[in-house]
């Protein structure tokens, strides 16, 4: 039998299949899913020599199959490299193994590793350091030398001049011209001199710059080849037999290049070897191990979604033929084509905008906060809508009806005069009862829409929070954006130098349920026509 295949260490009577394949980038894993990833994880913690790796944090995977005989089993898969090696017993092997020895990839990477040290070598050398030194010296030192001499120059025309008020005979005023002229050619031969010696000193440098600009060109070149090759050995099969390199998928999407580390995905990896050994697809699942990367947000034994960046064009290629899934949140935003409106007055209104719901149209055609306003009001002019909830948000959403009170209400929402309460449930015990949130957000590029706390590349996000009540190891709280970034009170509160508490049902930083716990209170701003301090709420339905 398949060391791959692993059958399932308990009955599995009485668990219905999966009617449908996961959708992979929204999900609550099958139960069977959960059985396989308990069996994947008791092996992981009997790898005590694996330990340090995997409390660094890893990606796993679990596909649920079934062989040609009819029997039910699993698959089980890793992302990337671990343990410095692609290939393990227990798991499925890389779509292409970029570490056999035999291999282009591995000779071609052992030539620009040459080329780095030989970068790396003539950049620390002695020779470079002192070339560059002397540069420096004769560049500082020239400038302070035309510096003196110009302030010479100058003290002596004074002293010209000087005498030249007091009256002087002719003869005396041609001594001074012929003594003005000497200066300005002794000053233009120092000059020429100078720059003669920093010529020097700068050829020696702009040599060996060039030769390391050579070397990082040939580098680059390299690269690039050896990117584009290794790619097309991504060879992706799909349910209906067709197969297309990484290159082809990717430019099918609108990027040439695909980003690095596509297809070495767990999701990619099981669905490869589950059709080039007969294995009927059943089901999926991928499951964080270890501790939250610094930037990201994973959560131990968390299950979470595959990525959009690297792994969704793949695949929804690999997926044609198998029947999968619809995708549940635009299943959701079907259900609602009306909304409650909560407060209202000539200019604007305030509506509770459902969870599942978009606030502008997006790619999907699914029902939007937008779209209702224009259908609800053919005669209001602008952009509509004031500011945005995440379509997994519920609560109040300002909209206007005429486009200058819409610049006027967009003008306090930036300038932070609008006031907003959010009310979330946590999972998780937040101990402190009250404080500020400093984390800077901006977006994960291989990953959209989440959002990844990063110090040098973030926006300021800033958010004051206070602890409601405490719920059967839940924490009710209310949050106070004070800036209004993508997903921050979401990031805020799962990050661990945040609350460390996802928000429940948080699909992307926590585990999806039956909706996000997340809901906006409480709206506050000053009427942009009436001057009038106006407040609305709506309490969370939660």
């Amino acid at each position: 039998m398949d060391s791959c295949f692993h059958h399932f260490g308990q009955s599995v009577e009485g668990i219905a299949l999966p009617a449908r394949f996961t959708y992979p980038f929204h999900y609550v894993p099958h139960p069977l899913c959960v059985m396989a990833a308990a069996e994947v994880q008791t092996y992981l913690q009997q790898r005590e020599d694996w330990k340090d790796e995997l409390e660094q944090g890893k990606m796993f995977g679990v596909l649920v199959v079934r062989n040609g005989v009819g029997e039910l089993g699993f698959l089980a898969a890793f992302s990337g490299i671990l343990a410095g090696n692609n290939r393990h017993a227990y798991f499925v092997p890389p779509v292409y193994d970029l570490l056999r020895p035999d291999g282009f990839f591995k000779q071609e990477e052992a030539r620009i590793s040459d080329l780095n040290r030989k970068i790396t070598a003539l950049q620390e050398s002695e020779e470079y350091r002192s070339a560059c030194e002397k540069l420096d010296w004769e560049l500082r030192h020239n400038s302070e030398l035309l510096e003196t001499e110009r302030e010479k120059m100058q003290e002596a025309k004074r002293l010209r001049d000087e005498q030249r008020s007091r009256g002087i005979s002719s003869t005396r005023e041609n001594e001074l011209l012929d003594e003005s002229r000497y200066r300005k050619a002794e000053y233009k031969r120092m000059k020429e001199r100078c720059a003669q010696r920093e010529q020097v000193c700068r050829e020696l440098v702009e040599n060996m710059d060039r030769q390391i600009e050579a070397w990082k060109q040939e580098r680059k070149q390299r690269s690039a080849v050896l990117q584009q090759k290794l790619f097309n050995q991504f060879r992706m099969l799909n349910a209906c037999g067709e197969v297309k390199d990484l290159c082809t998928i990717f430019a099918e999407t609108g990027r040439n290049i695909p980003p690095a580390g596509a297809g070495e995905c767990a999701a990619p990896k099981l669905l490869q070897y589950a059709y080039q050994n007969n294995l009927y697809p059943l089901a999926m699942a991928e499951f964080w191990w270890g501790h939250s990367p610094k930037n990201e947000i994973r959560h131990h034994g968390y299950y979470y979604p595959s990525c959009k960046g690297k792994c969704e064009p793949i695949l929804r290629h690999m997926l044609k033929g198998l029947e999968v899934d619809p995708d549940p949140v635009l299943e959701q935003a079907k259900k609602y084509n009306h909304l409650e409106i909560v407060w209202e007055d000539e200019w604007l209104l305030v509506v509770n905008k459902p969870e599942g719901v978009l606030s502008v149209p997006g790619k999907e055609q699914a029902f939007s906060v937008y779209q209702w306003m224009r259908e609800h009001y053919p005669a209001a002019t602008g952009p509509l809508v004031v500011h945005r909830l995440d379509m997994a948000t519920s609560g109040l959403l300002l909209l206007a009806k005429d486009k200058d009170v819409h610049k006027q209400m967009q003008a306090q929402f930036e300038t932070r005069k609008v006031r907003k309460r959010y009310v979330a449930l946590l999972n998780g015990v937040v101990k402190e009862h009250e404080g500020m949130i400093h984390l800077p957000l901006c977006l994960d590029p291989l990953d959209r829409p989440r959002q990844m706390v990063n110090e040098e590349f973030g926006k300021p996000a800033v958010t004051r929070y206070e602890v409601l009540a405490y719920e059967d190891g839940c924490t009710r709280v209310a949050f106070y954006p004070l800036t209004g970034r993508t997903h921050q009170l979401r990031v805020h509160a799962a990050h661990v130098r945040g609350l460390n508490a996802p928000i429940m049902g948080d699909a992307l930083y926590g585990q999806k349920s039956d909706r996000l716990y997340l809901h906006a209170e409480r709206l506050e701003f000053k009427h942009p026509v009436t001057g009038k301090w106006i407040k609305v709420e709506k309490t969370a339905p939660f």
